[in-house]
């Protein structure tokens, strides 16, 4: 991993480091009802209220028996049944068995399943035609999930994997973190809204709109506060109302050199810069700081950059405020590259790449083709980053890449 920084511009993993390591959890929670909860975050470990499997229960359809009764050659009759919601009552006959299905509870004194396709039903009874150990088949009471155990630890996000577990339990509120309220803008007399028609010079904000879809798949609550004209005057203005209303402000644009770039010089004025400039391809002018309440990220004005950024940094940030502390950075690995890449050494680059599998099922990966900030088209083509070394130069096709798949935040499917 690159380690690597100078006094402008520094590494993805320092600049990680500094952003995660100053940012708290927003420590509100609220009491929602489960139905209510899909995407939100727990706030409290969550402990079962009960034991999973509540009972003793059969893992099959066939015939329970106390193992000693069995001579081993002997059919035994049926002397009761057991099914799911209809349990047989009193303790199982010596020398007898028991018609029990799967799920029903055990009864009193059986303490062997054996399944119906190791039985023949004879004239004298079940006859077991395949041998048996003493304890098959039966589900023991607490064997999932045992009473006043953690479940889930507070940190988790609650998804499909948990939802249903939980409602099996019988819970029907949870405790959880309250949701990130995120301020966003754009800023640039260049840039006009999706939807309204373009006078000359001007281009569509597609930034603010691709912030605030990934904002809305992290269930953030979203305050748009539109497009920011290049007024010194307004957009201070902005980072003030954006403050008062936030825990995190995150604008797109107006953190370059350029001669109307204003965001970095208020901040300066209004809160404090925590780093600016990064040692990485796309996306070097991105800025991270704090304001009087809120804390702050500058995306930059690149779609690809802007894309890029949020997913590298402002993601585990968002996490980290959300209270989702089972958050886990994608994983690379290495394979095969089938087209060569242009790069040059100084810099992290995030490619983005096609992998799939060849002929023989082995992995590999290909280049979407031109890598221009402004080619948003190629998120589009593309499931992964291809992540090339800061020092690295260019690849020859053939050689070992490191790759990171898109998680759903970036994912066409």
């Amino acid at each position: 991993m690159d380690q690597s920084h100078t006094k402008d511009l520094i590494s993805l993993e320092l600049a990680l480091e500094k952003l995660l390591s100053q940012t708290p959890v927003i420590t509100q929670t609220e009491i929602i009802p489960l139905t209510d909860s899909a995407q939100r975050i727990i706030a409290t470990d969550l402990i079962s209220p009960i034991n999973v499997p509540p009972f003793d229960n059969s893992a099959m359809d066939g015939y329970g028996l106390r193992f000693d009764d069995w001579d081993g050659t002997t059919p035994m009759p049926v002397v009761g049944k057991s099914f799911a919601g209809n349990p047989m009552q009193g303790p199982l006959e010596k020398g007898g068995c028991v018609r029990i299905m799967t799920g029903a509870p055990i009864p009193q004194g059986v303490d062997t399943v054996v399944m119906q396709e190791s039985t023949e039903q004879t004239e004298q009874g079940i006859l077991f035609t395949q041998p048996f150990k003493k304890g098959s088949n039966i589900r023991k009471v607490g064997e999932d999930i045992v009473q006043g155990k953690p479940v889930f630890p507070a940190g988790t996000l609650l998804s499909t994997a948990q939802l249903p577990l939980i409602a099996s339990l019988g819970i029907s509120d949870v405790t959880v973190y309250r949701r990130l309220k995120v301020a966003v803008f754009s800023t640039g007399d260049e840039l006009q809204a999706v939807g309204k028609p373009l006078a000359d010079g001007q281009i569509y904000d597609t930034n603010r709109f691709a912030v605030r879809l990934m904002l809305e798949k992290l269930n953030c609550q979203v305050l748009d506060l539109g497009v920011i004209p290049d007024s010194p005057e307004k957009l201070k203005q902005t980072f003030i109302e954006a403050n008062s209303q936030a825990d995190l402000v995150i604008s797109s644009g107006g953190v370059s050199v350029g001669e109307a770039d204003y965001t970095k010089q208020i901040l300066d004025d209004l809160g404090q810069i925590g780093f600016w400039k990064l040692a990485i391809k796309p996306g070097k002018p991105f800025a991270f700081g704090k304001l009087s309440s809120a804390w702050f990220c500058g995306l930059p004005g690149n779609p690809v950059s802007a894309a890029l950024t949020f997913y590298q940094l402002v993601q585990p940030l968002i996490a980290r405020l959300s209270g989702h502390s089972q958050w886990k950075a994608p994983i690379r690995f290495k394979v095969p590259v089938t087209t060569p890449l242009k790069k040059s050494p100084g810099r992290l680059d995030f490619q983005r790449g096609v992998l799939t599998s060849n002929e023989q099922g082995q992995l590999q990966v290909e280049t979407t083709g031109h890598q221009g900030s402004h080619i948003f088209s190629s998120f589009s083509q593309a499931n992964c980053f291809i992540v090339l070394e800061r020092e690295r130069g260019h690849v020859a096709a053939g050689e070992m890449v490191e790759v990171e798949m898109f998680n759903y935040l970036l994912k066409s499917e």
